[in-house]
């Protein structure tokens, strides 16, 4: 798989946990250790992409982000200060529209296995109980990918990928789409819908 592919794919699951949060939790995988936490998520992801597609593979990604991330603070965190200016209703429906409509978009982008590993390196313990895995995905072909994940009570809650954050990132491009129709979350969330419908 190209290096831009490799990194798009990334991306795309990155920016897919950030805001999948509606479904059940599900108890994480691995506590306590940080650095075997990512391993393993990083392993599923690829054991998933080799024996998986459609809806199975849909599915089991899911699961993944599910267990290994934290659903409900990321996807806050992506609506950003709109959270807060949102009802219960559009909170719910947002929730609910973007995880369809991401997993659904994601999951079928994955294309074939291309011989991706991903190695740990560094584990840098932060404040407020964060820490920080150093990480690189590397390819058959191509440079490695920098990939650094935020891990805080035994869950995911960012990755930046060559040090641009997910849900940063996505934050950016729902807050855009709220100021360009009038402010409100209520069309970014009839936007979701749709995509989740088709």
């Amino acid at each position: 798989m190209p290096m831009l592919a490799s990194r798009r794919v990334v991306l795309q699951l990155v920016a897919t946990s950030a805001i999948l949060s509606t479904l059940p939790a599900i108890a994480p995988a691995i506590a306590a250790d940080p650095a075997q936490l990512v391993q393993n998520t990083a392993q599923q992801v690829i054991d998933i992409i080799k024996t998986k597609t459609g809806a199975a593979r849909q599915a089991a990604i899911l699961g993944v982000l599910q267990t290994s991330f934290d659903m409900p603070a990321m996807g806050r965190s992506a609506l950003g200060t709109h959270w807060n200016q949102a009802t219960e209703a559009e909170r719910t429906r947002f929730l609910k529209a973007v995880a369809t409509a991401e997993a659904k978009a994601y999951s079928e982008r994955f294309g074939q296995y291309g011989g991706q590993t991903l190695t740990v390196g560094k584990v840098t313990p932060r404040a407020n109980g964060v820490t920080i895995v150093d990480s690189r995905l590397n390819q058959t072909s191509g440079q490695p990918i920098k990939l650094e994940w935020e891990v805080r009570n035994d869950r995911i809650t960012d990755v930046k990928v060559e040090g641009v954050s997910m849900v940063m990132t996505r934050r950016s491009d729902f807050n855009s789409y709220i100021q360009n129709n009038g402010g409100k979350v209520e069309p970014l969330v009839r936007e979701l819908e749709a995509r989740a419908a088709q």
